[in-house]
């Protein structure tokens, strides 16, 4: 882990697990008493889930807020954003919105069609916006669970760029959710120097159940990456059930804390000296041939 080059102290993470509902108030509500907890353990990075303020079978569009940019949050027009940018200086804490709903794109022009963008936000400990990353890869698959079906790409427009960057301790690769199982992203971002892999996610319970864990463990251990993810973890509604198991991950795929469902708050120590061994004894991104 890196700054300009150079390696520096190890430093804690922390993964947020949710239960949001339809309500953006009482998520944000939620999120905010997580994030004290997060805080209060010593975490430096915090990462919130997919969808962490608003999450219904109406989709996210109704909860989409303009795009506030570098600029300062409006309570009135920017709430979920306003929030966000508030907690991070107050609790000095980096904090990585899992993905917020935006009717804008990065530019500031509208979304066409009605759709959204899925955006993970990245706040530093002043509350200033340093990254946004749109979810490359939509969840349009058919799933044998209450829902049957997804098709996120009807109401959220995909984004086309990956997204690193650089904080005091290491260099973040952004990612979210769906866009874990396209392991050529994961690559990409390890080649422009990722060394923390985060995946917010809203895994279902049944793809959850099958893959979560086993596709983690692969990002980590084939990029040589610390993972971290936090995914939502309960019963939203009648139809939406989330496999939770955030979890978070060495890159020789050790696992270094885990939850189970319902809410939680896992925080651990990535270790410079781990990363460095690692990548040194299997180099795997110098060994490449194709």
């Amino acid at each position: 882990m890196k700054d300009e080059g150079a390696v520096v102290q190890d430093f804690c993470v922390a993964a947020v697990q949710m239960i949001s509902g339809n309500s953006v108030a009482a998520n944000l509500a939620q999120a905010y008493r997580l994030l004290q907890q997060a805080a209060a353990g010593g975490a430096q990075l915090v990462l919130l889930p997919e969808n962490f303020a608003h999450l219904s079978d109406r989709g996210s569009a109704v909860a989409a807020e303009p795009f506030a940019g570098t600029g300062e949050a409006s309570a009135e027009r920017h709430p979920i954003q306003w929030a966000l940018q508030r907690w991070a200086a107050e609790l000095d804490i980096w904090l990585v919105a899992g993905a917020v709903p935006l009717a804008e794109r990065a530019d500031g022009a509208p979304v066409p069609g009605g759709r959204t963008r899925s955006a993970s936000l990245v706040y530093d400990n002043h509350g200033e916006l340093r990254a946004r990353y749109d979810k490359i890869h939509l969840f349009d698959v058919e799933v044998a669970d209450a829902a049957g079906s997804y098709r996120e790409s009807a109401s959220i427009e995909p984004g086309d760029d990956p997204c690193t960057l650089d904080i005091p301790w290491a260099t973040l690769g952004l990612s979210i959710c769906f866009d874990l199982r396209f392991p050529e992203l994961y690559r990409q971002l390890a080649l422009a120097g990722a060394e923390v892999l985060l995946v917010p996610a809203a895994f279902t319970y049944v793809t959850g159940q099958a893959h979560w864990l086993t596709l983690l463990r692969a990002r980590a251990v084939e990029n040589g990456c610390f993972v971290v993810a936090a995914n939502q973890g309960g019963e939203h509604s009648p139809k939406r059930r989330t496999w939770g198991h955030s979890v978070i991950i060495d890159p020789w795929g050790e696992i270094l804390a885990e939850a189970g469902e319902g809410e939680a708050v896992l925080v651990a120590k990535l270790s410079a000296d781990k990363l460095a061994t690692v990548r040194r004894n299997m180099p795997l991104l110098d060994m490449r041939r194709l």
